[in-house]
Order: C-alpha cells, then sequence, then structure tokens
C-alpha cells in the first residue's frame, strides 16, 4: 500500500513534524505573551468583563450578554445567541491581557452586527467544516483499505480541504477583530500608551496561533495529496 515509500520509512511525516512544530511554538509564544502581560495591571483597574462592557455600549450593542465560561483561554463570541462568553482568565481579571482578550471577542460582536462578510462566510462553512474535519480521514482510510483510490481516497482529500478553506476564512476575521478591538480601545479611552501595545502584543500571539493551524493543515492536505493524489485503482 504504501510501496513507494518503503516500509515505516514515509518521508511525507516530515510534513506532519513540521506543522507540529510550528503549532507548539506558536502556542508557546501565546502562553508566554499572555503570561507576561498577565502580570500588568490596567490603570484605570477594570475587569475584561467591565471592559466589554463598556465596549459594546460605546459600540451601540445592547442586546448581546456577556458570562462567564469555564475553561484557559476559552474565549468566544457566539453569534447565534449574541452571547460574550468570557474566561475566568479575562472576566475578573484586570489585566492588559484580559482587556485585549475582551476587546478582541467584542470585535467579532460588532462585525456581526455590520454583517462583516467574512464572518458570514465563516459561519456558513462552520458546520461543513465541523463534519468535515470529522469524516475526512476515516473516508481516506476506508478507501485505502478498499483499495479505492479514485473515488473514497479522493472524496475524503476534498472533504479535508474544505476544513482547511474554513481556517483559512478564518484568518483575515480574527485579523479584523483585533483590529477594531484596538481602535476601539484607544477611541473609548479605556488603555491608552504602553496598555495599547501591550494588549497589541497579546492579541499578535494569539493571531499567530490561527496562522500556525493553517499552516499545519496546509502541509497535512500536501502529505495527503502526495501519499494519494496521483494513485489510480489499480496501483
Amino acid at each position: 500500500m504504501f510501496g513507494y515509500y518503503g516500509y515505516y520509512m514515509d518521508p511525507t511525516y516530515i510534513l506532519v513534524f513540521i506543522g507540529a512544530i510550528i503549532c507548539i511554538a506558536a502556542s508557546s509564544k501565546l502562553n508566554s505573551t499572555y503570561s507576561k502581560y498577565e502580570k500588568v495591571r490596567s490603570a484605570r483597574g477594570i475587569t475584561g468583563a467591565e471592559a466589554a462592557a463598556k465596549i459594546l455600549t460605546y459600540s451601540g450593542i445592547h442586546d448581546v450578554r456577556i458570562e462567564r465560561v469555564q475553561g484557559n483561554l476559552t474565549d468566544h463570541y457566539d453569534p447565534r445567541n449574541k452571547v460574550l462568553r468570557l474566561s475566568d482568565r479575562t472576566y475578573q481579571s484586570t489585566s492588559i491581557a484580559a482587556i485585549g482578550v475582551a476587546a478582541h471577542e467584542c470585535g467579532h460582536a460588532v462585525q456581526h452586527q455590520e454583517e462583516y462578510l467574512p464572518l458570514k462566510f465563516r459561519g456558513v462553512l462552520a458546520p461543513i467544516a465541523s463534519i468535515s474535519s470529522t469524516i475526512s480521514v476515516p473516508l481516506i482510510i476506508l478507501g485505502v483499505v478498499l483499495g479505492m483510490y479514485s473515488s473514497l481516497v479522493q472524496i475524503g482529500i476534498w472533504v479535508f480541504a474544505l476544513a482547511v478553506l474554513f481556517q483559512i476564512v478564518t484568518l483575515p476575521v480574527e485579523y479584523n477583530a483585533s483590529s477594531r478591538a484596538l481602535a476601539m480601545l484607544t477611541d473609548y479611552g479605556i488603555t491608552a500608551g504602553e496598555e495599547v501595545e501591550g494588549c497589541k502584543r497579546v492579541l499578535n500571539a494569539a493571531a499567530l496561533t490561527y496562522v500556525a493551524a493553517v499552516a499545519s493543515s496546509i502541509l497535512q492536505l500536501l502529505r495527503l495529496l502526495l501519499l494519494f493524489g496521483g494513485r489510480r485503482r489499480d496501483d
């Protein structure tokens, strides 16, 4: 089945290894940056939840609830239910890191209010990507077992490609939310001077994790194409 590469000597594993290293490096960068600015308190002494409330109010958004959610950096905006959920480290903390993350999620709420096109496109892709990431590998494995290289395997690769597309579309959405967040923090007088720079570094580090995820997924897709892209039923 893997005669082209020799038993246990598949050189395409290097792509998986590179992807893993990229993700580990990005995650380490985020953790170190967040930890650094988690120790820096806001001059105004407001919490992440309070900062989020101010931003939403000043942005004219009055129908979005702010809720507390368990977990570490599990902050997210739920457009379907119009709920902005902040993790424990963000909700009650007065740190620059917490305020930056809270502002970023508010950026998504503003995107939703303004019907930001990439966000709407990501919303359409989200359920498809969720299914794609779940069934792509089983389809490929089943195709290999059955020897159906031009059917199930190819379908599995295309399905995986849809999940990669979702991650790619996510990039402009996340970067735009961060850009909005930094502007609102300044415009609404929530942070100033070096505090804004601290928030920027936290959000940039967070954005790198999305870039790393995209790079890793593209490398995995490339590996699948190298392994199965050129095969035929008669291999």
